[in-house]
């Protein structure tokens, strides 16, 4: 499994971006997906997940700003932010869960650099 953030960069307080993961290679048994981020000096942090059946949880700090949307048909999943405040400046990674031969497994994008400042 492959996976192709895109989409970070700079935007102002109170601004919006949408952030893209393209996954290719084997994607059967896919149990979950989701978005992370990892602030400079701080442990990664779930954003979102969204399991196979749509269920989503979300972070507190993003709840009301930050949608998380899948294409299915193109393998692709999206973070819309809106509202971004400076505490969101981070590493945004995209993630997906695997369930093969009853073994988990976690792939990881290379993430995107997103910067929230005036």
């Amino acid at each position: 499994v492959q996976l192709q953030a895109s989409g970070g960069g700079l935007v102002r307080p109170g601004g919006s971006l949408r952030l893209s993961c393209a996954a290719s290679g084997s994607l059967s048994g896919i149990i979950g997906m989701g978005w992370y981020r990892q602030a400079p000096g701080k442990k990664r942090e779930m954003v979102v997940a969204i399991s196979t059946g749509g269920s989503e949880a979300y972070g507190d700090s993003v709840k009301g700003r930050f949608t998380i949307a899948r294409d299915d048909a193109k393998n692709m999943l999206y973070l819309h932010m809106t509202n971004l405040k400076p505490e969101d400046t981070a590493i945004y990674y995209c993630n997906l869960d695997t369930l093969v031969s009853g073994t988990i497994r976690e792939w990881w994008g290379q993430g995107t650099l997103v910067t929230v400042s005036s």
